[in-house]
């Protein structure tokens, strides 16, 4: 198994993330919606985890103020429970506090049993629950916050994002 290397996600990896997004959730975001995400909103920070080059995972977040709404989390099917999702997430929360971030919140399906541990393995408490919120099924969505982020690094300094005015 080669490195795992984690890093900003750009336009150029939109078709490998799209891909992984399709064939994990039951209703996708598009092609376009990452493409968005990545020109036109400056609120989205998205990264990518790769192995030998290939795009095996990804997570995202919307930062507002000093809040961090975690939007996506996926591993490719073939790399799932190597920990992958985790370090993903913990390195999206490391991201987020050098922003100024100072909690998260995210969502999960109630019957997702394996990243409801995850993210209070993280520190996620539950804190409530948004009834019917998946439309696939109309499963509701629990609503996960953790005031725990990890230590800002002063030296932290962000690259440019695609957005532009």
């Amino acid at each position: 198994m080669s490195e795992l290397k984690v890093r900003r996600m750009g336009l150029e990896d939109v078709d490998a993330v799209h891909a992984i997004e399709a064939a994990t959730f039951p209703t996708p975001w598009s092609r376009e919606d990452f493409v968005k995400e990545m020109t036109a909103n400056a609120c989205a920070r998205y990264l990518v985890a790769q192995e030998g080059g290939q795009t095996v995972g990804f997570a995202g977040a919307w930062i507002v103020l000093d809040e961090a709404h975690i939007t996506n989390i996926a591993v490719r099917k073939d790399c799932r429970g190597r920990g992958i999702g985790r370090r993903l997430t913990e390195e999206l929360m490391r991201y987020a506090a050098n922003l100024g971030v100072v909690y998260a919140t995210l969502e999960v399906r109630r019957s997702n049993e394996a990243a409801k541990k995850l993210y209070q393995s993280l520190g996620f408490e539950y804190v409530g629950v948004r009834k019917r919120y998946y439309v696939d099924n109309g499963e509701d969505a629990l609503i996960y916050c953790c005031q725990r982020m990890p230590e800002a690094d002063p030296d932290f300094s962000e690259p440019e994002t695609a957005f532009e005015e």
